[in-house]
């Protein structure tokens, strides 16, 4: 297994569709920067937010997610309140191969503000938009831009296609839209 290169990712991005829409080389002036890099593709995030709120004094409970937690947000700058977090999706979709799997992380614009981005790795066979958390852990308000950069995607290729992909067993984030809450089968 080893992490794939630009060729290899642009190669999949334009023949596979693995992301729509793929930006061939890095977008960077003026803002924080996105799309293929040497060894992983910047993705962008959209301009859809669920800003987290306690104000109904909810337990944050994965079994039970209360979806009034969040307050939706459109807007080009989303402020994240001091320890806190927000929601978002990938302007990205993705559609990841069967022998493929993926580690993302946050950009190092964003770390040094103290913003930290959680995206577990998409599996193989999964497709969807990524749903992104956005933390900001420090005492102040933080600010994250819609349609520029905030993480980067990382590509690993085993050696074969693995024995049951997430498509297979019917993942239960498989072809997610939009910012997609925790769900439990039942």
């Amino acid at each position: 297994m080893g992490i794939k290169s630009d060729r290899w990712i642009r190669t999949m991005a334009l023949e596979q569709e693995m992301i729509t829409p793929f930006v061939e080389s890095q977008v960077g002036k003026g803002i924080i920067s996105y799309g293929l890099s040497s060894y992983g593709y910047d993705l962008r995030v959209s301009n859809h937010f669920k800003i987290f709120t306690n104000v109904n004094n909810t337990v944050v409970d994965p079994k039970a997610f209360d979806a009034n937690s969040f307050v939706d947000v459109e807007a080009d700058v989303c402020t994240v309140p001091p320890n806190s977090f927000a929601l978002a999706r990938s302007v990205e979709y993705f559609k990841i191969p069967e022998n493929v799997i993926t580690i993302c992380l946050g950009k190092s614009t964003y770390a040094r503000c103290g913003i930290i981005v959680n995206v577990t790795p998409f599996e193989p066979g999964w497709e969807g938009h990524v749903t992104l958390e956005i933390s900001n852990t420090t005492p102040l308000p933080c600010r994250v831009y819609a349609n520029e950069g905030l993480c980067q995607v990382l590509f690993f290729e085993g050696d074969e296609p693995c024995e049951t992909s997430y498509r297979s067993r019917s993942g239960k984030y498989q072809g997610q839209q939009g910012i997609v809450l925790p769900r439990i089968l039942g």
